[in-house]
């Protein structure tokens, strides 16, 4: 799968409000367990669902796809928007596939640990 490109954030780039509450469970997410990554997403409903990346020798599965997961097993028919915090400076092929299967159009927000935006994915 390719890596989706990443818009880089302007300098004075702002999350809206919500936008920034996926940003702090995600960061919060990540923090918990000392994951790679922690990612956030939002229904339709404004429901939130915050997971880390987990690498078990059986199961490999990054924080966004499993965010997706328990948004997809809670109910969740749309996704309004995304965020994933990372080291990474790109954004994995198979999260934002997940993404894509619950929202053509939701901005994927990707952040660095400390919180900072590095950019959105909107394609």
């Amino acid at each position: 799968m390719p890596e989706p490109t990443i818009a880089p954030a302007p300098a004075d780039a702002e999350l809206s409000a919500e936008d920034a509450k996926l940003v702090t469970l995600a960061r919060s997410a990540r923090a918990r367990v000392g994951a790679v990554e922690g990612a956030a997403v939002r229904d339709q409903d404004g429901r939130t669902y915050a997971a880390a990346s987990v690498a078990l020798p059986s199961l490999s599965v990054t924080a966004l796809q499993l965010a997706v997961a328990s948004a997809a097993a809670a109910g969740a028919a749309k996704l309004e928007a995304a965020a994933v915090v990372t080291e990474a400076s790109t954004l994995d092929g198979a999260g934002h596939a997940a993404v894509r299967d619950l929202a053509a159009d939701a901005p994927i927000h990707v952040a660095a640990p400390d919180g900072t935006l590095l950019g959105t994915v909107t394609e």
